[in-house]
């Protein structure tokens, strides 16, 4: 593979060209993108969201309207920091809680404590089962690297590097920005392009001349609000439309799609 360019090709036929002479970073979201953890993620947040409401309809002697994992989670959690993810669902149910702490168990009904228990959740699964990767993904990334790419991993999760560690890449990648790096730095979450625009710094290049690579709506936002040089898509959940309206210039529903030979 020549390192001055990258051919790869997308399903409709047309081609995009992943060129050094144009970028020289690529970034990635973790969850959902390189890692099936997005799977796991949606799980916990349902278990943790409807014991909340079932307990609330009960006491307040309302119906009870589960979470969605697909909807739901899309629309108001998805790509998000933890506590903003808790207060955009709740939101959404018309629902006032007080916010409470980090340090509030997971039982409180508060933010805090919504997004305690639902990372309680999360991390007791990911002792019983190691995430899995999306093997299209690691191959795109490994032949990026090989042309001379970059490449770094930008994560609204606190157990990102944990993620990454037991799926086997925590080595892969040069830099990681998750949300433990953004709040030791006071960095906005997505859908605000900060993270992302940390790690482009973090590997010597700008906004201008990165790729981004998500599967959330608001990461796709952030990458468009960022003035990134290239923002991709990836339509796992079959939301095409709404990646493309929040920022994404090219959408595929797999990274397997771009893989083509070298020019």
């Amino acid at each position: 593979m020549e390192t001055s360019a990258t051919r790869l090709k997308i399903s409709n036929g047309e081609s995009l060209i992943f060129s050094k002479n144009s970028y020289d970073a690529v970034l990635f979201d973790l969850d959902g993108v390189l890692t099936t953890t997005e799977k796991i993620h949606s799980a916990c947040w349902k278990k943790t969201f409807d014991e909340f409401l079932r307990t609330r309809a009960r006491e307040c002697g309302e119906n009870f309207v589960p979470f969605s994992e697909t909807d739901d989670y899309l629309e108001h959690v998805d790509g998000k920091p933890r506590y903003e993810g808790v207060r955009g669902f709740l939101l959404s149910r018309g629902i006032e809680l007080p916010e409470g702490s980090k340090d509030s168990p997971s039982g409180e009904q508060s933010v805090f404590g919504l997004g305690n228990r639902k990372n309680q959740l999360f991390r007791k699964t990911l002792e019983k089962e190691s995430p899995g990767i999306y093997e299209t993904s690691i191959t795109l990334a490994r032949r990026l690297k090989e042309a001379g790419f970059r490449l770094g991993v930008v994560s609204s999760s606190r157990n990102c590097r944990a993620v990454m560690a037991a799926a086997g890449i925590g080595n892969f990648f040069e830099v990681t920005v998750d949300g433990v790096t953004a709040a030791e730095k006071g960095l906005r979450g997505k859908p605000e392009p900060d993270t992302f625009i940390e790690a482009a710094s973090a590997l010597g290049s700008k906004p201008e001349k990165s790729i981004i690579i998500e599967d959330a709506a608001a990461g796709v936002a952030a990458g468009a609000r960022g003035g990134f040089g290239l923002v991709i898509g990836v339509a796992r959940k079959q939301n095409e439309d709404e990646l493309l309206s929040n920022g994404a210039d090219v959408v595929v529903s797999d990274l397997g799609e771009l893989f083509g030979s070298g020019e």
